[in-house]
This record gives C-alpha cells, structure tokens and sequence, in this order.
C-alpha cells in the first residue's frame, strides 16, 4: 500500500500533463488497461518483487490515470463555473458507493473462485470500462479572463506561476496531512482494533461505515464548495477530523465507538478531494488544472506513503500506535491554520500583458 499510493502520487502530475496536453479520455482509458494489467501481476505472482510491481508500481500508475485527479479535470472543463463544485461532489460520492460495493463483492468472488480468479475477474470488469471514457469531451468552460489560463499560456508558464504562489505550497502542506490522516487509518485501523482487543470483524465493519458515508460527505462538501469559501471548508474539515481523533482516543474503546468514530471519520474522508481541485482551478483556472492538481496531489500520495510507512514502522519500534494517532491530530491542527492563510482569489493575468509577452 506504502509503494502503490508514492507511485501514484508519482505518476500524477505526469498524467495530469498528458491529460491536459491530448484530453482526459485517452489517459482513462490507459488506466483501466494498466489496472487490468497489475491484477494480472498480482494474481500471478509467485515473489515478494512481483507483489511489489502489480500492486504498487502498475496499478499506483493506473490510479493516477482513473480517479478524481483526471477525473475532476474533466469536470472542471465541461460543467459550469456555478454547478462545478456540485458536480465534483457527486463524482466523488458515486465513486464512493462503487468501493462501498465492490469490497464485499470481492469477498464473495474470493469465496467462490479463490483470489487469483477473483483479481483477473475484476480485472476483466475494469477494463470492459475503457470506452465509457469517451463520454467526455474536451470542451472548455467559459470563465472570466483573470481567472482563467489564456491560449498564449504555455503548461510551463503556467507551472512557474502555481509554484511562485505561496498558496499553492500551503495547499500542498494541507493536503500532505489529509494523505497521512486516511492512509494510515484505512490500512492500520483493522490492526489496532485487534490489538486493543477488539476482533477482526470490527475493523472490517468499520472500514465499511467509512465507506457509506464517505458517499454523503463527498456530495456534502462538493456541494457547499459551491455556496462558502473552500479554504474555510477545509479548515474546519481538519479540525473536525483532529476534533474525532481526540475523542476516539479518550473514550473507552468499544465495538459502539469504533462505528462512531467510523461514521464521523467517512464523512468527513473525502470531502477534501472537490474542495481542494476548486480552490486550484479558483486561483489558476481550468486551463491546466488536471496538471496542477496533480503536483498538489503528489503532497497527498506522499503524506499517504507516510502515514502506512511510519504506522507500521512505529509499531514495530514501540508495539503501539499512539504516536501516529498523535502526530495525525497535530497535522490536522497545521493543516486548518495553512488553509487559513492561503490567498484564495484568482490570479491577476491581464491578456493584454499575456499577449505583450
């Protein structure tokens, strides 16, 4: 999981180019060929390196081509400035009832055919998806002239202009502790559940709940990005998750809790992803937002690396998990003050002076 979600988050600015460059539909359909293709290494893999390469490298590539960071490119460029934010949401909330789904699906196609069949199956599925891919056009939204990329800015004008932003890297530090927060609770959860006594079960349940209402929470804050200031939605999006935490971690711990804190935790899960891919194409337009989406991104996926690298690795060390649960709090905290400062108004690029240049 630590290699799949680096290599993801690698990967993306790179698709997130190739999307911006020649359209979202042939970066989606490559996906879905690669995913096919790491099920099939991981099926058929016989070594640790093998493991390694189907579910890390091949299907953390396919990844960057499949989810929301090309996905909301699209959206971005094809649905109004009024209703994007909403739409994004949706998107985000019906991919969410997909992995509601498909994980007790993959369950029973395990009972059933063994794991190895199970994986080419799914496998099989995903790539039968390829062509719904060409159902999205590369129409461009109108939006106002300094809040969009103009035709004479080139992808690399545009990359030196989000980098030389300080909102921009604030974005990134903000997102790099939304990573750590979910990769660290979705892959270690189920073990300190058990090593607190609790059975194996529980955890699965409450994989599960995060599951459900991340669906209404994606929709939730997708739709509000569209009614308040999305920086502000994020900050208090952190606190709300530092805020569960702390309680999570001073209650006694039981089956009941657990599914709270499950619940409060998916509903707040994803409802970053629209809110943060809107406050990019906020400030810098949607010319080359699946590009700068992607860098901010990359701080997601390698917060993500950290927190199931780290989680495992301070376990090992001290046979707890209480300094993760500790650092994922103060990283939340940091993550609401960074929101807070960043200068989220469009930036200034006269056509006149575009064109001068």
């Amino acid at each position: 999981m630590a290699i799949q979600n680096l290599f993801w988050g690698l990967a993306q600015p790179f698709t997130g180019m190739i999307a911006d460059r020649f359209g979202p539909v042939r970066v989606m359909a490559t996906g879905t060929l690669l995913y096919l293709a790491g099920l099939v290494f991981m099926a058929y893999a016989t070594t640790p390196l093998g493991l390694t390469l189907g579910a890390g490298v091949v299907i953390g590539i396919a990844l960057s081509c499949t989810t929301f960071g090309v996905v909301y490119g699209a959206l971005s460029r094809v649905v109004p400035i009024e209703r994007r934010s909403w739409a994004m949401g949706l998107a985000g909330a019906v991919g969410g009832l997909g992995q509601f789904v498909m994980v007790p699906l993959s369950q029973e196609l395990q009972h059933w055919f063994g794991w190895p069949a199970a994986l080419i199956l799914f496998g099989i599925a995903i790539a039968a998806l390829a062509p719904t891919a060409r159902t999205l056009s590369d129409q461009r939204s109108q939006e106002p002239i300094l809040a969009t990329a103009q035709p004479t800015q080139s992808m690399g004008e545009a990359i030196q202009e989000a980098f030389r932003h300080r909102g921009f890297w604030l974005l990134n530090a903000g997102f790099l502790a939304c990573g750590f927060q979910l990769a660290f609770i979705a892959s270690h959860l189920p073990a300190y559940l058990f090593d607190r006594g609790l059975s194996p079960r529980d955890g699965v349940a409450g994989l599960a709940i995060i599951a459900l209402t991340n669906i209404g929470g994606t929709y939730a804050f997708g739709s509000w990005g569209g009614m308040y200031r999305r920086k502000h939605l994020l900050a208090g999006l952190y606190l709300a998750r530092t805020a569960a935490i702390a309680m999570f971690m001073l209650v006694p711990l039981s089956p009941a809790s657990v599914y709270v804190f499950c619940a409060v935790m998916g509903f707040l899960w994803l409802g970053t992803a629209p809110l943060t891919n809107g406050l990019v194409s906020g400030v810098f337009g949607v010319r080359y937002i699946t590009t700068l989406f992607g860098f901010v991104f990359f701080g997601h996926q390698l917060g993500g690396f950290l927190g199931v690298w780290l989680g495992g690795l301070v376990y090992d060390k001290t046979h707890s998990y209480s300094i993760i649960w500790t650092a994922s709090m103060c990283l939340g905290l940091i993550a609401a003050a960074l929101h807070l400062l960043i200068d989220d108004q469009p930036v200034t690029r006269p056509l006149q002076l575009r064109e001068a240049t």
